[in-house]
C-alpha cells in the first residue's frame, strides 16, 4: 500500500475542526469596491440555521452558474481560465458541524465541478496558516475538488491584513496567464480589491461566519 506525501507529513486523523477554526485566523471587515457581487438576500438572526444557509447559498450560486457557463463557451483561444474560491463556509462546511473530513458546500461545489469539467482552473485562497496545508488539500480532494492551486499564509502573511493577502494572491496567478473569470467568497476580505472578471458573495451573516 502507498502511503500519500501528505500522510508522512501530518496525521490528518489527529487535526480538529476545532484546531483547523482556531488557526484559521479572524476575517477583518472590509467593504468591496468592484460593484459586482452578487449577495445573498436574507435576514440574519442570532443563530443561522443550515437549511437557511444552504438556501442562500444556492440563491448566490443560482445567479453565478448561468454566468459561468456563458465565459466559459466564449472563452478566447488559448485562455486559461481560472476561479478563485475561500474555504472556510465557502467551499467547505466550516461551522456546520464537528467532522473531518469537512463536507462540502453542496452548491458551490455543484458550480466548482461544472467549472473543472470545462477546462476551468480552481484556485482556492485561504487565510488559514501554511501548517493546515497538507489536511486542507486532503479535505478538498476528499470533497470532489480539483486543485490547480491551494495558497495558504505562510510565516509572513500571518501579520498582513487578510484583503491584501488575498488580493497579492489573485495578482500572482494572474501573473501565471490565468484569467480569473469569478471570485467567490463569503466575506468582504475575500472579494475586495480587483482581479477578477465578477465577484459572487456567499451569507455571512453580518460576520457570523468565519
Amino acid at each position: 500500500m502507498t502511503t500519500r506525501p501528505w500522510a508522512r507529513r501530518i496525521s490528518v486523523t489527529a487535526v480538529s475542526v476545532a484546531a483547523l477554526a482556531a488557526l484559521a485566523g479572524p476575517v477583518q471587515a472590509a467593504e468591496a469596491t468592484d460593484g459586482t457581487a452578487a449577495t445573498a438576500t436574507a435576514s440574519t438572526s442570532a443563530k443561522t440555521d443550515y437549511a437557511t444557509w444552504q438556501k442562500d447559498c444556492r440563491a448566490v450560486m443560482d445567479q453565478a452558474l448561468p454566468y459561468l457557463k456563458s465565459r466559459i463557451a466564449a472563452a478566447g483561444p488559448g485562455e486559461k481560465q481560472a476561479i478563485v474560491f475561500d474555504i472556510d463556509n465557502t467551499t467547505l462546511e466550516t461551522d456546520f458541524g464537528f467532522s473531518y473530513p469537512q463536507p462540502a458546500n453542496k452548491p458551490v461545489l455543484d458550480v466548482a465541478r461544472y467549472a473543472q469539467d470545462h477546462g476551468v482552473s480552481l484556485f482556492f485562497v485561504t487565510a488559514r496558516p501554511g501548517i493546515l496545508y497538507w489536511p486542507t488539500e486532503y479535505n478538498l480532494e476528499h470533497d470532489g475538488y480539483e486543485i490547480s492551486g491551494l495558497r495558504v499564509r505562510g510565516l509572513f502573511d500571518l501579520f498582513k491584513d487578510v484583503a491584501a493577502y488575498k488580493t497579492a494572491q489573485r495578482v500572482d496567478i494572474e501573473n501565471h496567464g490565468y484569467t480569473i473569470i469569478a471570485n467567490i467568497g463569503n466575506s468582504a476580505t475575500d472579494l475586495s480589491g480587483g482581479h477578477a472578471e465578477k465577484t459572487y458573495k456567499l451569507p455571512d451573516y453580518d460576520g457570523q461566519l468565519s
